[in-house]
């Protein structure tokens, strides 16, 4: 949903519970928050921001749980700005990603791990990235995808249903590839690119996996969630469950996190631009060597 300048959301359009998202993840960040997918997105984005061949006078990063964008930035930002959503990690500023603490065209660069996709306007919040870019900054950013926990996803409703005679929304809905590009085009990105990798954890069993999801703070915060905690028998279901259809040869789970990168230029007249329609000083048939077929005709002349 894309909302006007001052529009709010209705407590009926809300998917998460953004204040019960952020109560998580700051007792994540008070203990031993694990660590490896904002590495691997860190690593990423180090390989990413390479071919970008400039300096960036203020960059910020927004929402990453930790301080893993600043090694990245290190020699190629002359100042860098991290935005927290909690407190509890080392910052410059706490802020929300719905509601930027950023003026217009004050940034070069912005970046954020693994966070937007916790948002519920992410529309909105990139409106608010674009606008606070400098003409041509450029802004890149990783969420979690579509296909992330589809293993878990599928074991819980299962079990769910066996056991209590319906479902609840328990994994959040993460981003769709094919509606970014979009949301970035609506946000008036210029040059936009969209990708996705799937990383791939491999577990004993799913109680391991439920354990860092708790402890990166990525328990269930949907507003539609079950307010009562899962019952034992059907948590030990879901994971009897997920052994048995995924389990690799073996008996390790795989669970997935698929990697969506997004990224797009603040508009600037020196950007390229697609030609128009008829501009060509030269005919593809001319480079090709070939005679050139126009429209209506056949090879040979026939028609």
């Amino acid at each position: 949903m894309c909302l006007a300048d001052g529009a709010k959301l209705s407590d009926q359009s809300l998917v998460f519970d953004r204040a019960l998202g952020r109560s998580r993840l700051r007792r994540a960040l008070a203990g031993d928050y694990p660590d490896f997918l904002l590495q691997r997105a860190a690593d990423d984005l180090k390989d990413r921001l390479g071919a970008v061949l400039r300096e960036f006078a203020v960059a910020a990063d927004l929402g990453t749980a930790l301080p893993v964008v600043a090694p990245v930035l290190a020699g190629r930002a002359g100042r860098l700005l991290r935005m927290a959503e909690t407190a509890g990690a080392p910052a410059d500023l706490v802020g929300d990603l719905e509601s930027l603490p950023f003026a217009a065209g004050s940034l070069d660069l912005a970046v954020s791990l693994l966070a937007l996709h916790g948002v519920n306007d992410l529309p909105g919040a990139l409106i608010q990235i674009k606008r606070a870019l400098k003409p041509d900054g450029l802004f890149m950013g990783c969420l979690l995808g579509g296909r992330t926990l589809q293993e878990l996803r599928q074991a819980l409703l299962e079990a769910e249903s066996e056991t209590m005679g319906g479902v609840s929304p328990r994994v959040a809905p993460f981003a769709d590839l094919r509606d970014l590009g979009g949301l970035l085009q609506r946000a008036g990105f210029a040059l936009p690119v969209i990708d996705s990798e799937i990383v791939t954890v491999r577990y004993r069993d799913a109680f391991g996996l439920l354990r860092d999801l708790r402890a990166m703070g990525w328990a269930n915060a949907l507003v539609a969630r079950r307010k009562t905690p899962l019952r034992r028998e059907t948590l030990l279901r879901a994971a009897s469950l997920y052994a048995e259809r995924f389990a690799d040869p073996d008996g390790r789970l795989p669970a997935t996190f698929e990697f969506v990168w997004v990224s797009g230029w603040a508009p600037h007249e020196s950007q390229q631009k697609p030609l128009k329609p008829g501009s060509a000083k030269a005919r593809l048939a001319d480079a090709l060597g070939v005679p050139e077929i126009k429209a209506g005709e056949k090879p040979g002349g026939e028609r």
